[in-house]
């Protein structure tokens, strides 16, 4: 008897995505030099767009859907993996352009993994994910630009989600003084306990706001864009940095240059699909170090497989706080 896969599968006809479980064979579940038992993925805002369709992020008729995964290498004929090593993928264009992780089975470039670092499980790989992995590499760029505690208060836009709780655990681990803005002001316990000195509403920086404002933060981790990152850039301090890596407001960003030119401040873009292998081998290794794994587990919910596209919806509209782990394996 041919063994199958589950496997959650988009695929497109006459311009409209389908999302759906079928069971692949193993022609079926990708190409590359490395096979991996999948254990865990999860659920990431960009998976909810993609199988929304609202963008248009899977780019071929038919692929497995979830940028991230992690699990066992059971074949490989990659001489940087074994059978048995543990790797993690995100990003690379999984679930764009080729098959990412909602799969039992996956069979994938060796070029697209990393090996977990020695103290982070697969389970833990997958509650800190894309969303987290981006927060690593947000942290990382304020510190290449000279942002330290002594610098002054750092803010964390779209504080509930994914991103946003591991940036405030990773910025209060390491010393910062952390604000984090939030639609969800019920949760302002949970966020002080992730590590937050303050809590605002996101209303007050969502809606349009004035060229220049009163500055009060050194420093910010914008995962919304649109209004919110303008008026964010419009308070920063003299020189204060922003990284930017999402869109859960809009794609917009309707600034102006007044505060770039007169207070020298910078904005800083934080891709994590495409980052070099070095840069990504280091955010493991530090979320590996920094990250307070017992916050982590704090911030992560667990999703059955089955009920991910359900749970997509949810992310969208900003119902799933912290981090959501998806467990792929039986």
């Amino acid at each position: 008897m041919t063994q199958t896969y589950k496997a959650l599968v988009a695929s497109r006809q006459d311009g409209k995505l389908a999302v759906g479980f079928e069971q692949l064979n193993a022609a079926e579940i990708g190409e590359g030099d490395v096979e991996i038992a999948v254990e865990y993925s999860t659920l990431n805002y960009k998976d909810g767009l993609a199988m929304s369709d609202a963008v248009p992020i899977v780019q071929k008729e038919k692929l497995i859907l979830g940028i991230d995964m992690a699990g066992t290498v059971v074949s490989s004929d990659n001489s940087l993996f074994s059978v048995g090593d543990k790797v993690v993928l995100n990003g690379y264009g999984a679930s764009e352009t080729h098959n990412g992780g909602y799969t039992q089975r996956l069979r994938t470039k060796g070029e697209y993994l990393v090996k977990l670092p020695a103290g982070i499980s697969t389970r833990q790989a997958m509650a800190i994910g894309t969303a987290g992995y981006t927060a690593m590499l947000s942290v990382m760029r304020l510190e290449r630009f000279g942002v330290v505690p002594e610098s002054g208060v750092v803010l964390v836009t779209g504080a509930s989600g994914g991103v946003g709780t591991v940036a405030i655990s990773l910025l209060s681990a390491l010393g910062y003084r952390v604000t984090a803005s939030t639609g969800r002001v019920e949760e302002t316990e949970f966020l002080k306990g992730l590590g937050a000195t303050d809590v605002i509403n996101r209303a007050e920086l969502s809606e349009p706001g004035e060229m220049m404002q009163s500055t009060r933060w050194a420093a910010a981790v914008d995962s919304c864009g649109s209004h919110t990152l303008a008026n964010v850039i419009a308070q920063l301090s003299y020189s204060g940095v922003v990284t930017a890596c999402g869109l859960a407001q809009g794609l917009d960003l309707p600034g102006n240059m007044m505060p770039f030119a007169l207070r020298n401040v910078s904005l800083l873009g934080v891709d994590s699909v495409h980052a070099p292998m070095p840069l990504r081998e280091e955010a493991w290794r530090r979320l590996a170090k920094d990250l307070d794994m017992a916050k982590l587990e704090a911030l992560t919910m667990d999703i059955p497989f089955d009920d991910v596209p359900a749970a997509a919806g949810k992310i969208l509209q900003g119902q799933i706080r912290g981090r959501a782990v998806v467990k792929i394996a039986d």
